[in-house]
């Protein structure tokens, strides 16, 4: 029975909320373990779980090692009663889920949870709480051994699932990051990825540059080093297609021409994927050795507690670890 692990992330912003109303309402079919301070599950428990505690709190990690089907709650020492500004951003917020995302590492190490699913944090004030990580993605993967340099962000809904060869660097960094060896890392555990879901379509890349680069009228990284990428990314078996310019890509991909799409940068990727599923796509750290998925909306700290926040992301995100897990061989 694979069991989940669930951070709360920043304990200010919506996930405890989402928590509340996804699972007072779900019948556990395996142990859940939420990480993270029990008072910010409490806040929302009237409002939202009609003032039933659901979960069983305990103060050792061992104690979730053979648990029985249920939903459990470990908060880390340091970070118990702390605090909290229930709809701000705040520096005890950031290290509530810094501290929470370093126990969620020490669980999935020890054995104790098969999949992570992470509630969304504020990167800043993850930072000014000491955590020197843009985020999840950088956080999980040097401390789960593999490097920042080989994990892939991946996000999807119904229509459109894009992976990135980049996450978060400045437009002015981008050209220096695209290389051979990037993309052919991308494309391969994207592969991974959209086998595991079922789907059997072509994997379709993006070109850097307007026009794919209109060969070689406005760019050269098409010619030099995108397509020598799929070139070995065919000879290796992959199934994969372009590079497409940009503009007109999407619109095939979210006809279901592929299975996935493959984008050089963040905004390039994620602009029509939200445009299609802003409320519903989820993201999914390619290339750690243990699944995890996140949903792709941040703190909300602007609706917290009001209860007109999507659960879609959310449960999705959700559903995909469970499948993942257990898919994972």
């Amino acid at each position: 029975m694979k069991k989940i692990c669930i951070t709360l992330g920043d304990p200010n912003g919506l996930g405890p909320e989402l928590c509340n109303r996804i699972f007072s309402e779900r019948k556990a079919e395996r142990p859940f373990l939420f990480l993270g301070p029990e008072q910010a599950l409490e806040y929302h428990l009237d409002k939202f779980a009609n003032g039933k505690k659901y979960w069983t709190r305990i103060n050792e990690l061992e104690d979730f090692r053979d648990a029985a089907p249920g939903y459990y709650l470990y908060c880390p020492p340091v970070i118990d009663n702390p605090v909290l500004k229930i709809g701000e951003p705040d520096i005890e917020g950031g290290r509530c889920a810094g501290e929470s995302l370093k126990t969620a590492v020490e669980v999935l190490k020890s054995g104790l949870a098969d999949a992570l699913v992470t509630c969304p944090l504020n990167k800043a004030m993850l930072q000014l709480a000491g955590f020197d990580f843009p985020g999840h993605t950088e956080f999980l993967a040097q401390n789960l051994g593999v490097g920042r340099e080989n994990v892939c962000m991946h996000l999807g809904g119904p229509k459109l699932k894009v992976s990135l060869v980049t996450t978060h660097p400045s437009i002015a960094e981008l050209p220096s990051l695209i290389t051979e060896e990037r993309i052919l890392l991308c494309l391969k555990l994207t592969a991974e990825l959209v086998k595991s879901f079922g789907l059997s379509k072509p994997i379709a890349v993006c070109g850097l540059n307007p026009h794919a680069g209109e060969s070689g009228r406005i760019g050269q990284e098409e010619i030099e080093i995108i397509e020598p990428a799929l070139e070995k990314a065919r000879s290796m078996g992959l199934d994969v297609e372009g590079p497409f310019p940009a503009d007109t890509l999407f619109y095939f991909a979210a006809q279901g021409k592929y299975s996935a799409v493959l984008a050089m940068y963040h905004d390039q990727g994620l602009g029509p994927l939200k445009l299609f599923h802003f409320n519903e796509a989820i993201n999914i750290t390619l290339g750690l050795p243990y699944p995890r998925t996140s949903p792709d909306h941040g703190t909300g700290y602007d609706i917290t507690g009001q209860g007109s926040a999507s659960l879609e992301s959310m449960v999705n995100a959700l559903e995909s670890a469970i499948i993942m897990a257990e898919n994972k061989k």
